[in-house]
Parts: structure tokens; sequence; C-alpha cells
């Protein structure tokens, strides 16, 4: 979705989760618990090969180029080498369509696996989806999300890594943090990994980088601190918290004050859209 100059913004829906972007559907998969959520077999495994080395040579340089993409914090990757060497659950926010292999790009990190809106999956970009990492996520069929939830788990307990997006969905160059859903501190209660906050900062782009990319911004990659969940706390309060303690740590990567952030931490299953206000619900401009 190009930015437009002439609204000031994009059309940001008024419920934070909700997708603004159209994907096409270009093949039905049906997501139910019978579906491969993660394909361990040696086929899938040497098409990601092959795959690995076309993102290596071709699509992280256009990544980097296109976004004019800086890394930050890549030190705490080596300074928590042996804490995050039996997995780690990653947590962003989502502003862009290419911030996936950006990530991909900053954490190198062979085995992440990408939590993604199912209806991708069945697009036109969906074999690369896919290639990428991409679990579709059933939201419809609480089987397939059973089944979905499990296959993630013992996923993560062979010491692989996941991302999550937990805003729940993609808004580009959207400056404040939505507020999060819980499913990353579910998946790290229940196999106790640690979560590694991860935001994504802007720079304004110039008039010759804005006219050639059609870009408002270039975007930087922030890499925090890994945090773990509480023992000592009940999983189900200390999911909650866990959730806000990762809210905050995202903010003040993006060089955001928690307190300041318009939102609250942790998102409203029953999607409330009474705390929103005119000023910050639909037409929401950004400061370019």
């Amino acid at each position: 979705m190009p930015f437009d100059p002439q609204t000031g913004g994009y059309p940001y829906p008024r419920i934070t989760d909700q997708h603004y972007l159209k994907v096409e559907e270009r093949r039905h998969f049906d997501f139910d618990e019978h579906y491969n959520f993660i394909d361990e077999s040696r086929s899938f495994k040497f098409k990601r090969f092959w795959f690995d080395i076309l993102l290596a040579l071709v699509m992280f340089p256009i990544t980097a180029i296109r976004m004019n993409l800086r890394i930050k914090g890549r030190e705490n990757l080596k300074k928590y080498r042996k804490e995050l060497e039996d997995g780690a659950i990653t947590v962003s926010n989502h502003v862009h369509m290419w911030d996936c292999p950006a990530l991909m790009l900053a954490l190198r990190e062979p085995s992440l696996k990408v939590l993604v809106w199912n209806r991708n999956l069945m697009g036109g970009n969906r074999i690369f989806i896919r290639m990428s990492g991409g679990i579709p996520v059933p939201a419809e069929d609480p089987a397939a999300m059973e089944a979905m939830y499990f296959s993630v788990v013992d996923y993560l307990k062979k010491g692989n890594w996941l991302h999550v997006y937990s805003e729940g969905s993609m808004w580009e160059f959207y400056q404040p943090i939505r507020p999060f859903k819980d499913g990353a501190a579910r998946f790290s209660y229940a196999t106790q990994k640690p979560i590694l906050p991860i935001a994504f900062s802007y720079r304004k782009n110039g008039f010759i980088r804005k006219k050639i990319f059609n870009s408002p911004a270039s975007l930087t990659i922030n890499i925090g601190e890994p945090i773990w969940p509480d023992p000592n706390v009940h999983a189900r309060k200390g999911r909650e918290q866990l959730t806000i303690r990762v809210h905050e740590a995202v903010c003040r990567l993006a060089g955001i004050d928690p307190k300041e952030n318009i939102y609250p931490p942790v998102f409203n299953q029953n999607e409330r859209i009474d705390y929103y206000t005119s000023e910050y619900g639909v037409g929401y401009k950004n400061s370019w």
C-alpha cells in the first residue's frame, strides 16, 4: 500500500489487529487440525536449503537497500548466546511488508519460524512466505488453533526459534506500538523459553529516496535483551505480566516512553474501541 501524501498516511483501521491490505486468494487451503503446520520432511528441508541460498544472494541485499536498513543491538545476541542457544521467541511491531526478511537478516537464525495471517498463505506470495518459515494462524477454527499451538510448542522445545507479531496485523510505517496479544507469553510459559523484544523504528527519508522508493522512512531494527517468564507467578497472571513487560521493552527500543504510548499494553480480546480518540483512531497521521 503506497504512502498517500494527500491524506498524510495510510488507511489504518479502528481495531488494532485488523488487516487493511487485500490478499487475493490464488489457491485455497484448509488450515484445519490435520494441516502440517511445521513441515520437517526431507523434501521441504531440501527446498529450504536452496531457498536460503536465494535469500542470502538476492533477497537480503534487496531488503537492506529497499529499507535502507540499519541493525542495532546485535551485541545482545552475542551477550546472551548461551541463554538463547536452546531456542527463543522473538516479538516485534509489524510495520512493513518486507520486515520479515529484514528480521531474518538481522537474527541469522536458520530455525526461525513466523506466525502469519493464514490468508497470506493462500495469496500470490504463499510459496515465499511458507519457505520463509510461515506458520498460518487458523484463528477461526479452535481445533486447528490447538493443533497449531502444540506443533509450535514441540518445535520450540527442540531448541528452535519462533517470531510473533504480537500486534496481530501489519500497519505500514505506524509509529505507536499497538496493543499486544498474549500468544508469545503463552508459548514462553509453555516452554520456558525467553522472549527477545525487537522494535522497528524510523528515520525520515529525504526527497530523493522518498521519490525512488515511494517510502516515507528508512527502518532500523533494534534488538533488546531477552525477558524470561517468572516461574514464581501462576501462568495465567504471569502471561499478562510478561506481555506487559515485553510491550514496554518494544516501546523503549522504538524510542517511545511506555507511559506515553497511546494504547494499553495488552490487547482487549473483546475488541473494544472506546479507548480510541479521534486523534488516534481512523485517519491517524504519521509525523513524516
